[in-house]
């Protein structure tokens, strides 16, 4: 039996399409074969395949705040603590190394 094929045709950005392929080259897949497996997850998901999402900004280092933002996260922090919200030391930092790695990789 032949294999039935149908062409997309889409407008890509140059730079876009080329670090895409360049990506797919790397991994051993056709810009075609990576095309293809992006339909299938939509098939799969019933949508796409990921939550378009704004990234999380990177937590900032204290002289890269500006005075405003530093008190800010103060009034934050202490609200927090005068209304009981806690959460244990190691919580606390597990949270913010999955923080920093989400946000530096």
């Amino acid at each position: 039996m032949a294999i039935k094929s149908s062409n997309v045709m889409a407008r890509v950005e140059p730079e876009i399409k080329e670090k895409a392929e360049e990506i797919l080259s790397q991994l051993g897949i056709s810009a075609s074969g990576g095309i293809n497996m992006f339909y299938r997850q939509i098939i799969l998901w019933n949508g796409l395949p990921f939550r378009p999402s704004l990234p999380t900004p990177a937590p900032k280092a204290l002289e890269d705040m500006t005075k405003e933002e530093f008190d800010e996260k103060l009034s934050r922090g202490l609200a927090q603590a005068r209304s009981g919200e806690k959460m244990r030391a190691e919580s606390f930092f597990d949270a913010l190394e999955q923080e920093i790695v989400s946000a530096y990789g």
